[in-house]
């Protein structure tokens, strides 16, 4: 399909292909650690939860904990009792950290390669639904949500990728011209990309419901062929959701519609403008640009339902639209259900590209000079957004920043106190990944006695806590910490 544009297309969307792998592997190298990509090491590696030391140990030498296991078989068996996951990234990921190593950044560069698929597909779609494939690529790049998913070590990116594979292999069974023996070829491709996005990431299953019921709208003859390429992934995934269902009990408040309708325009509002009133000190002026965003949401939310009949061909953007609108509508189904409110910004992700292109298509339509200005002040403060998720510490989890400064503290002679967390590998990994190979660090759990910490402490001639609360246990161990260095003999 990209090869079939207009010559003068291609340089350009060369350069923009170019300029979203730029941005891509800057945010995976310049973004802290994340608690949830521990789960990622630990589960491809030799012990999905690793045997920590009971007492001080050098960072250098907990590094081999990281190292990927010699073989894949107890990937799954992992998952079931230690992650909420299907297993096709895991399996995926294994042979990458085999292959590149267990580096954080190098992991990292396999989301990177599956989010330019992702790109790549963007701009087929695009061309196939007579949208703006440039714009399109732009507007997508600029969004929080689709950067921040589609650079950390989790199974999003390869998830987006395989959605929007699916999505284009959908409208290119159901166009007219081929409706005949390639119909169905092309349909039995899309199931097998869909049924492999669901056995990457549960949340794929409601995009991919999306898929095949405009695909049985518009061609009742060959949906059969769809779903043969997607039952049996749906089947595979079943035995780990039976496994993993009761996981996460307590992760997510309790569900009501005023609370859950909040939750799902915040995490709308930063997975599309990123997080930018938080560079703004609390008060007025954080109110005030909280308030000027949320317009901004709204009129972009708006504009494609205003211009509905100006967006492309028919038939691809009811699709695209069915796409965007299928995981929020699956989130308050799955959160009526299960009496929660399951939603983070990072779960809007696979909604974002099908709204970049309805909203590409949306911005041009517009009378000029309209599409220009408008399109310039969304790009700007998308920019913004992302320039902040690269280098801002309010939109990334504290790990990192804590080693840092418990090595500036203490340095490679000092020690530093460290909360074990809920099961010592989100919140561990994270610091251990972000700190210096020098630095010497204790882990320490709620159930501690006080008395026997600060025992451990006698001889360091500097000592520091790491006040990371980011899980149940880890706030539990602060206050111990506390307690431990009120002993003048251990303040430094």
């Amino acid at each position: 399909m990209i090869a079939a544009m207009r010559p003068i297309t291609r340089p350009i969307l060369a350069l923009t292909l170019a300029l979203g792998a730029l941005l891509l592997a800057m945010a995976a190298i310049l973004r802290d650690p994340e608690y949830d990509e521990g789960y990622t090491a630990f589960v491809t590696s030799a012990a999905a939860r690793p045997d920590w030391p009971a007492t001080a140990f050098r960072v250098a030498d907990a590094r081999s904990a990281f190292r990927p296991a010699g073989s894949p078989w107890a990937i799954n068996a992992n998952l079931r009792h230690t992650d909420v996951h299907p297993p096709l990234y895991f399996w995926t990921v294994w042979a990458w950290r085999r292959l590149w190593g267990p580096d954080l950044a190098a992991t990292r560069m396999l989301s990177v390669g599956f989010s330019l698929g992702a790109l790549a597909c963007i701009a087929a779609i695009a061309a196939e639904a007579g949208l703006p494939v440039v714009t399109s690529l732009l507007l997508t790049l600029g969004c929080f949500g689709f950067v921040e998913t589609g650079i950390v070590a989790r199974g999003f990116a390869m998830t987006q990728c395989l959605l929007l594979l699916g999505l284009l292999l959908t409208l290119r069974a159901a166009r007219p011209a081929g409706a005949g023996a390639g119909a169905g070829a092309w349909a039995f491709a899309a199931g097998l990309a869909l049924g492999a996005a669901c056995l990457t990431n549960y949340l794929a299953a409601f995009p991919a419901a999306a898929a095949a019921l405009w695909f049985g709208w518009q061609r009742p003859r060959h949906v059969t062929l769809l779903l043969l390429g997607l039952i049996p992934f749906i089947a595979a995934d079943l035995p780990f959701f039976l496994d993993q269902r009761d996981s996460r009990i307590g992760q997510f408040p309790p569900f009501a519609w005023g609370p859950m309708a909040a939750a799902m325009a915040h995490a709308l509002g930063g997975a599309v403008l990123g997080g930018l009133p938080l560079y703004l000190p609390p008060g007025r002026a954080r109110t005030a640009a909280g308030a000027l965003l949320g317009l901004v949401l709204a009129a972009l939310v708006l504009l494609p339902v205003l211009r509905w009949r100006y967006l492309g061909r028919a038939k691809p953007r009811l699709l695209l639209a069915m796409a965007a609108l299928a995981t929020p509508a699956g989130l308050i189904l799955m959160g009526a259900v299960a009496h929660t409110i399951p939603v983070e910004i990072r779960y809007f992700a696979f909604a974002l590209p099908p709204f970049a292109l309805l909203l590409a298509a949306s911005l041009a339509s517009l009378q000029r000079p309209w599409p220009r200005w408008a399109l310039a002040v969304v790009l700007m403060v998308q920019v913004a957004s992302v320039a902040g998720l690269m280098m801002r510490a309010e939109t990334m989890q504290p790990e990192g920043a804590a080693a840092r400064a418990a090595f500036r503290a203490v340095g490679d002679t000092g020690l530093v106190l460290l909360p074990r967390g809920n099961d010592g590998v989100g919140l561990v990994a994270a610091f251990l990944t972000a700190a210096p190979d020098g630095l010497h660090v204790l882990l320490v759990g709620p159930g501690d006695r006080v008395t026997r910490l600060r025992q451990s402490l006698v001889g360091w001639p500097r000592v520091t806590a790491a006040d990371v609360a980011v899980d149940r246990d880890s706030s539990r161990t602060i206050p111990l910490l506390t307690d431990a260095l009120e002993d003048p003999r251990q303040m430094r």
